[in-house]
This record gives structure tokens, sequence and C-alpha cells, in this order.
């Protein structure tokens, strides 16, 4: 990756699960996220998210990015769409919100790629794109995401530390990566092979999507391939992935090798609980959505942004893009209590329901 990083270090911080102060938004809806508002004013910022299955999106980043948008700019006006996983249907979106009179638009790229000459039409209208955690290509004022590279190292980590003495060059390990046209997976992908490679032999490696069917079938066929028992581990890219992949290891009757994902999703947690699934990677949403809020509202009032975007990388487009680069942390067992609890994501009740009560006794959580 041509970029030179520096993480940014976030202290711990308590998250307040206040999802009241915005509703979410269904796939597909273009509507303001303020009922009845028209963002024909000046004063108007637009959220593009990519899809409504990563379930992130649309109960975290959205309420968050809207309730500190409204903290610094009481009277600016909102407006939000989610692509659906359609990378056409978020061009359409991009080009709706050009016409509504939108300022600054804060997108979560679908396909950073394919979203390229959309931005470059809503620059050469004169609107400020914010790239939101997917770096997209293009003219972008800026960036605001995790440390990527690092997400991967930590999820390749976090798999050596579970194979324990069982990490050896002899060892297979299938790994499943996320959608190619997502930078973020090529980044997840380059820091995991950072922490593997040499340490475990990569038997199998093929993309996921993103998608839990797709990262189940290629699970099927890494197992018809390598053979129940010759795999040491896996390497999911994301929390979603790792539930079609627990799966098919449960329908394989495979059990006791380590599983990564990414997210901290609610199910995730649950798996790790349960011991279906042996790491995540926890990436505090409410800072990143609103580090993009700041961004967004100080653009939108002419602000130089140069002290918040202290790093500088460089797009698949090739254009320099000031960003912003939080730090990821990784999530097992020993540690949901310091993590995700501790910040309010998740209450202990929210982890341990009915059928993981018993699991959740044996972790320590109640």
């Amino acid at each position: 990756m041509n970029a030179t990083m520096r993480r940014v270090v976030i202290g711990a911080t308590a998250v307040s699960m206040a999802l009241s102060i915005a509703a979410c938004g269904k796939a597909g809806d273009d509507k303001d996220s303020d009922s009845g508002s028209s963002s024909s004013g000046s004063k108007s910022i637009g959220l593009l998210l990519p899809d409504s299955v990563t379930a992130r999106y649309e109960k975290f980043d959205k309420p968050y990015f809207d309730a500190k948008v409204k903290a610094l700019c009481s009277d600016c006006k909102l407006e939000y769409a989610n692509a659906a996983a359609d990378s056409a249907k978020q061009a359409q979106q991009v080009s709706s919100m050009v016409t509504k009179g939108v300022k600054v638009i804060v997108i979560s790229a679908q396909d950073s790629a394919a979203i390229k000459s959309s931005i470059q039409s809503a620059v050469d209208k004169g609107v400020k794109v914010v790239a939101y955690d997917r770096l997209a290509q293009g003219p972008v004022s800026a960036y605001v995401s995790f440390d990527n590279v690092k997400v991967g190292e930590l999820q390749g980590q976090a798999l050596l530390d579970s194979l324990g003495a069982k990490a050896t060059p002899k060892a297979k390990v299938v790994m499943i990566n996320g959608d190619d046209a997502d930078p973020n997976a090529g980044q997840f992908k380059e820091g995991a092979h950072k922490a593997l490679d040499g340490k475990v032999d990569i038997a199998y490696e093929q993309s996921g999507l993103w998608k839990d069917t797709v990262a189940a079938q290629k699970m099927s066929a890494a197992i018809t391939q390598l053979g129940a028992k010759n795999i040491a581990g896996v390497y999911a890219a994301n929390d979603g992935m790792a539930g079609g992949i627990a799966n098919t290891l449960k329908g394989a009757k495979i059990s006791g090798i380590p599983l990564t994902g990414q997210d901290a999703e609610l199910a995730g947690i649950q798996r790790i609980v349960a011991g279906t699934q042996s790491s995540t990677v926890y990436k505090a949403f409410k800072p990143e959505a609103e580090a993009a809020a700041v961004l967004a509202v100080d653009l939108l009032e002419g602000k130089d942004i140069k002290a918040l975007a202290t790093e500088t990388l460089t797009s698949g487009s090739g254009d320099k893009v000031p960003s912003q680069l939080l730090t990821p942390v990784s999530v097992t067992k020993a540690n949901i209590k310091d993590t995700v609890i501790k910040d309010g994501l998740y209450t202990v009740a929210d982890i341990c329901t009915a059928e993981y009560a018993a699991a959740c006794k044996t972790a320590g959580l109640q």
C-alpha cells in the first residue's frame, strides 16, 4: 500500500447506546434522516452506506454520525441512503444527493473503483466527499477509517495465538478473504499475510465476497480439497463470513479449531463465548462515525482539516488523500468484558441470551 501510516491512538471511550437519537433507515431508503427535512439549503450533509447486511452500518454508524452532526451543526440538514450492496444504486444515490443540493457527502463505497466517476462528477459540481471506512477512488477530500493493515495483523496473530504450539509451517490454514472490490479487504489480507506467512501453511485461499453463504461454500470446498482432519485453523475476514464458515465446520463435524472474524458483531461475540469462533476485531464505531461527522462539518464550513487528517494514503486511483486512522483492538473470550461490554457496545444481557447462558457463566460474564 503506497501510504505513510501512523496510528492514531484512541483511549478507551464509554460508548453511549442512545440509538433513539436517530432512526435507522431501511436498506435502500433515500429519505432524509430528519423526517420531512429538505436539503435545499447550503448546510446539507449526506451519508451513503454500502449495505444493510453488515449489522453495524444501520445500527451504529448511522445514528452515531447523525447525532454528532446535529451536535456540531444544529441547522444542518441530513440526507441518508443505503446501497443495499448494489454499486449501481449507490452511484444513483450520489447523483440524487448532488441534485438535492448536498454540499458534503460521506460515503462508504460498495465498490471503491466503480464509484470513482460519480465522485468526480460530484466534486466537479462543488461537493466535498469524505471516504468513510473504505478508501474510495477519485478526488475525495478526506478519509476516515481504522489502520486496516493492522486489523489483518491482529486477525493473523490471534489465529497464531489460538493455535499455540500447533502453529507450525506444516499447519494447514484456510483463508477466506473479503470482496476484492473493497480496498479494505486487500489491506486486511496484507496484514494477515504479514502475521501468518512462514508460520503456517495457507493451503487454501479464496474470496468470500463479504457473504456468509459464499464463505460457507468456499469452506466446504476447502474441506473437500484438504480433508477435514487436516485443517488447523480458518482465517475469515469478518464476522458475517465467520458465521457461514462456523455452520459449515459444524456440519462437517470439525470443532476446536481457531476461526477469526472482524467487526465485533453481536453474533460473532456470542460465537466466541460459545467457542465456535476464537476472535474478532473491535473497531469502535462511535469514534469512527464521530470523526467522519467532524470532518464533514469542518469541510462544510470551510475549515482546515489538517489537524484531524494527519496521515496521507494513496487510493487505487492514485489520489493522495488526507486520512484519519484509528486503532483497532483484538477481542477474544478473555477481554470481552474490557472491550465491547466496557464501551457499552453490548450489555451482558445482549450477549448472554438463553442459548448462551451456560457458556457465559463458564466465560465469567455472568
